[in-house]
């Protein structure tokens, strides 16, 4: 069924009672036609015709939830002058690349809103509605931090990676609506203090309803063969992801000083449709591996990828170790001007990159949002007989660790040592 369809009223009752509106609101939807605002789903309806203050969004990946709660955002600027409404993200890279991208792709969609929002401040991350109403994009280090400023709505985006504690200020010095979305990977502060109290809807949704996806990205979805993944990110239920591959990791802010690195390489793995392209940089510095997001993209061709690297700095004098099952790509992006080798693979190469990559620390850099969400989520297969993990990954959330696990295979194998720069000779 597409966007335009009826749609039965469904009930789930999943891990936590919920019931919402699986069908649209055909004035409503006449309505935002008619407006030339943008099209609607049946989640919008869900959380548009809510009436408590505050709506809490879990969901699986891709359901559609953050898109349209920033739907909602701009319509509620428009029906009241002087709205004063904030996103809240764990850091700025997270909103770049989610609810702050899905504003802009909203706003270009639509000439009349474009013209009712004409005022973007990139650098403050600020769009403003020509009646006063402004929507702000923001993250707060601590509970001190948002303590700072005062809002009429507030949008907590992807809310597992927020603190309670900078929850609760913000909740505080909210007038009058609380939006909340997430992946439900684990039980957190929203299931223990938010669900269950008066005035908060649950709407749990998944990929299913999303109209806007192809026929690929939902069987892609499907496919996840993992249960508790499946479950979590297919059908947006509460889980418990067991068995992570790597817990040697932290966040950082940037990369060490240039003069200190003793091995630089950059791993590419290749994806287009369903799958992200990521080009992920690796520094060997003071002994521990420091891990750049340059690319985590779906649909790039490989003019693309040139250019997107080149943007980074990237010339035939750096080393991008490729996924050597693209020998054409790779031949390719050579002819583009950069010095892309194939990855070394064979019997056992998956596990001794995983190896390799677990005898260092790894400090992943915070504007890497695509390889900090595959550490969260790539796992080891889990033996359906005895509930253990096997020594086997599941095959999902790996294409900017397949990336730098192509660079371990080929410089930090144990039969071999760092030489310093890697370069074209």
């Amino acid at each position: 069924m597409t966007g335009r369809n009826r749609l039965p009223l469904l009930v789930h009752r999943l891990n936590e009672l919920v019931s919402w509106c699986d069908g649209f609101d055909s004035r409503l939807h006449r309505k935002m036609q008619e407006e030339d605002l943008f099209e609607i789903t049946p989640l919008f309806v869900a959380n548009h015709e809510a009436k408590e203050r505050t709506i809490v969004n879990q969901g699986g990946t891709s359901s559609g939830k953050t898109y349209c709660i920033m739907q909602i955002l701009f319509l509620m600027g428009i029906e009241r002058a002087g709205r004063v409404m904030t996103v809240v993200g764990q850091d700025i890279p997270n909103l770049k690349r989610g609810a702050y991208r899905d504003a802009k792709t909203i706003l270009n969609s639509s000439e009349k809103l474009r013209h009712t929002y004409p005022d973007i401040n990139e650098s403050d991350r600020v769009i403003r509605c020509t009646n006063g109403s402004l929507i702000e994009f923001t993250s707060y280090k601590d509970a001190q931090d948002a303590k700072n400023g005062k809002r009429d709505v507030l949008f907590v985006n992807e809310a597992n990676g927020i603190p309670y504690d900078i929850f609760w200020q913000l909740d505080m010095r909210t007038r009058e609506k609380v939006f909340i979305d997430y992946n439900p990977s684990a039980r957190f502060w929203v299931h223990e203090h938010v669900i269950g109290r008066q005035e908060v809807r649950l709407i749990i949704s998944d990929h299913r309803k999303n109209p806007f996806l192809s026929r690929q990205e939902h069987e892609k979805i499907e496919r996840i063969e993992d249960d508790e993944l499946w479950k979590v990110y297919a059908r947006g239920m509460t889980g418990r992801i067991m068995g992570l591959v790597y817990n040697n990791w932290d966040i950082v802010d940037e990369l060490p000083d240039e003069s200190e690195w003793k091995l630089s390489a950059y791993g590419l793995d290749f994806g287009f449709v369903n799958d992200d392209t990521a080009m992920e940089h690796v520094v060997l510095a003071h002994g521990e591996l420091w891990l750049d997001e340059e690319i985590y993209e779906t649909g790039l061709l490989n003019t693309q990828i040139a250019e997107r690297a080149k943007d980074a700095g990237l010339t035939d004098r750096q080393t991008i170790i490729a996924d050597n099952a693209e020998m054409k790509s790779i031949a390719e992006l050579n002819g583009l001007g950069l010095h892309v080798i194939p990855c070394v693979k064979g019997a056992g190469s998956i596990i001794n990159g995983i190896d390799i990559l677990k005898r260092y620390k790894l400090h992943i850099t915070r504007r890497s949002v695509g390889i900090r969400r595959e550490v969260v989520n790539y796992k080891w297969k889990i033996d359906k007989a005895t509930g253990e993990p096997t020594n086997v990954p599941v095959d999902a959330f790996n294409h900017g660790l397949d990336a730098v696990r192509y660079v371990a295979l080929k410089h930090l194998n144990v039969h071999k040592e760092a030489r310093g720069l890697t370069r074209r000779n």
